[in-house]
């Protein structure tokens, strides 16, 4: 990201409760990080009060046939792939319910 210098005038009571935060040499850490904080507050303020609609149909079409045929496809979908084929799991362990632990060379 680049960035550009940018000559601002702030009253001194302002500079001193930033400097007791940040101290002289975050100053422009903390004023960046501020700056994007309040942009991103103005701009959701904006959205809010505009009468636009945050949800629209076209976005998601895939809800076309309703939310309902969407999560059973969904879940239908995840059932298929969960199928495997049918075949004995194989144990974690041997069947004595013991193993063998490196470095005794023992069972346990």
């Amino acid at each position: 990201m680049s960035t550009r210098r940018a000559h601002v005038l702030l009253p001194e009571d302002l500079l001193r409760e930033i400097d007791a935060i940040v101290g002289p040499r975050g100053r422009s850490a903390f004023l960046v990080e501020t700056a994007r904080n309040e942009v991103r507050r103005q701009k959701l303020l904006r959205f809010l009060e505009s009468k636009e609609p945050a949800w629209k149909d076209q976005d998601h079409p895939e809800l076309a046939g309703g939310a309902a045929d969407w999560v059973r496809n969904l879940r239908d979908e995840s059932e298929s792939r969960g199928r495997v084929s049918s075949g004995p799991a194989s144990p974690s362990r041997p069947s004595s319910g013991r193993y063998k632990t490196k470095g005794r060379g023992k069972a346990r």
